[in-house]
């Protein structure tokens, strides 16, 4: 199971909502609720969010056991 807890840590660091990710990484609504859900997510969409927050895959998710 993935677990994207990083992911929302960095966003409180760097001060950020989940809309201003959305807005900033192109995502759909639907798409950050499966995020805050730890729902499975395309690659595509990972690339998109590590682009706009300028980081790797490991900075906003990790496999977790279930």
């Amino acid at each position: 199971m993935m677990s994207y807890k990083k992911l929302w840590k960095l966003l409180i660091d760097r001060d950020m909502s989940k809309k201003d990710l959305a807005e900033l990484a192109d995502l759909s609504q639907y798409t950050i609720n499966k995020l805050n859900n730890s729902g499975t997510v395309t690659t595509e969409t990972l690339a998109k969010i590590c682009i706009a927050l300028n980081c790797d895959v490991g900075d906003i998710c990790e496999v977790v056991a279930a």
